[in-house]
């Protein structure tokens, strides 16, 4: 009895310790299609005679034996799914042969995971990519030349890290290997990027039900909190709890005045009861990022002046949603948005002129000052760039994500505005896939219309933390 409760209790051991491996890289993506990715990144650099190197980003320190929070450089990522810092990817690309693919990767280290836990090496890097000859770290610079041998061109990413790219740039500097030219990875990879896979789309669709899930949740406790931590809280609650790994990006909780800047992070003043409050926030699941606004009012109620304006802003994002489709171009959305709210304050006479003018003057920016759309997905602003290579903006393809996110806001000292429309700012973030035949708006379980935000927050059915 007592030889098999030793056996049981090595097994559950090492069944922890498997488990443990394998949460340390929580993708939910196949892994063969992280290896066609390093394959169409291949075809994409032919014939420019290139090796690609990618490294991974750095750990960062933040104070005395504390670190950041890690996370891995999203194009690394994308072409191996390997979250662990001290990694380098290299494709050497030849003329007929397939690709030479090396990995270089931190052994494992038994006393160090005494410290954190267990983690992946050689063996495991291995087996996560099969067409890769696989390495320890510490070969990789007496190596690198070789890679480089007969190369003339760089395709480099150095995952942020100041002491890698400086250490590069002294063995190029001495190295008679050294590439003629250096060109960033991303300006490839991005456009692999932009077009999602159904495993990425369901990652993504993932994140952001949490994030709208959260969001509702915490509608009809706003009335009950005093401050814009709160607030953060309940939202960040509501997205550990549902399993998201962390942030997509901190969280925009701005009540009254705060609502009016873009970017206002600091989630520490008091609620402005008869005021709105600004949400802008967007959970993070296997790598991918939701962004998701919305704009509600703290007591529950929007008064005349706060809903004349909600519904200008609504009004605009919903004919931009619509503008949203295959062969239109990147920017059609903004251009939508710009004109409805431009028309919008010419009718309540905010803005004097005619209105193309007043579109070429960009008058509009006094109160909308900002785009209305990015691309999402690994990056809350994901790469892709808005352009192509000619410099037209991109035409929009099935697979492609972007936000719809158009915004009122009226600083305090804004000429020309009644009094009681001031220090209000207005948001309304939607995530927008494009189809084969328009859009589907995958944050759409979060309400937008006033009236049942309204019925939501006042709704005692709503009072206790959701499902999902």
């Amino acid at each position: 009895m007592k030889k098999n409760t030793v056996s049981l209790s090595v097994l559950v051991t090492l069944s922890f310790i498997l488990v443990a491996g394998l949460r340390a890289n929580n993708t939910h993506v196949p892994l063969a299609e992280f290896q066609d990715r390093r394959q169409k990144l291949v075809e994409a650099a032919e014939g420019m005679d290139a090796v690609i190197l990618l490294a991974a980003a750095p750990r960062v320190e933040r104070n005395n034996d504390v670190e950041y929070p890690y996370r891995q450089n999203s194009d690394l990522y994308y072409l191996t799914a390997w979250e662990q810092s001290q990694a380098i990817l290299i494709l050497r690309l030849n003329d007929e042969a397939p690709a030479d693919i090396h990995f270089y990767v931190t052994p494992r280290n038994p006393k160090w995971e005494i410290w954190t836990g267990p983690g992946k090496g050689i063996d495991e890097a291995a087996e996560m990519l099969p067409d890769a000859e696989v390495h320890a770290i510490e070969d990789f610079w007496g190596e690198l030349p070789r890679h480089l041998s007969g190369r003339s061109h760089l395709i480099l990413s150095d995952g942020g890290d100041p002491q890698f790219r400086t250490r590069l740039d002294m063995e190029l500097k001495h190295s008679r290997h050294a590439p003629d030219i250096v060109q960033e990875a991303n300006t490839i990879i991005k456009q692999l990027r932009l077009i999602k896979s159904e495993n990425e789309l369901k990652d993504l669709q993932k994140a952001i039900d949490i994030t709208t899930a959260s969001l509702m949740d915490v509608f009809r406790s706003i009335p009950s909190l005093s401050n814009e931590y709160e607030v953060a809280a309940e939202i960040e609650y509501g997205f550990r709890r549902r399993g998201a790994e962390r942030l997509g990006f901190p969280c925009i909780v701005g009540s009254g005045i705060n609502g009016t800047y873009l970017h206002y992070e600091a989630n520490n003043q008091e609620l402005d009861h008869g005021g709105l409050i600004l949400m802008d926030v967007g959970a993070e699941w296997g790598y991918y990022s939701a962004d998701v606004t919305r704009t509600v009012p703290v007591d529950g109620t929007f008064n005349k002046a706060q809903r004349e304006l909600y519904d200008i802003v609504l009004n605009a994002h919903l004919k931009a949603i619509e503008a949203v489709r295959p062969g239109a171009g990147f920017r059609e959305p903004h251009k939508v948005a710009v004109r409805e709210i431009t028309m919008s304050l010419m009718d309540n006479g905010w803005l004097e002129g005619e209105l193309d003018t007043l579109i070429a003057h960009k008058d509009y920016r006094r109160f909308f000052m900002h785009g209305t759309s990015h691309w999402l997905g690994l990056d809350v602003h994901d790469a892709g760039g808005y352009d192509d290579a000619s410099g037209v903006p991109h035409i929009l393809k099935p697979g492609m994500v972007l936000t719809v996110e158009p915004g009122i806001y009226i600083a305090p000292d804004l000429e020309g505005v009644p009094r009681k429309y001031r220090e209000i700012g207005i948001r309304i973030e939607d995530d927008v896939l494009v189809t084969e035949d328009g859009f589907e708006v995958l944050s759409r379980s979060a309400p937008v219309q006033a009236d049942e935000i309204e019925a939501l927050m006042k709704d005692s059915r709503h009072s206790g933390r959701g499902g999902l």
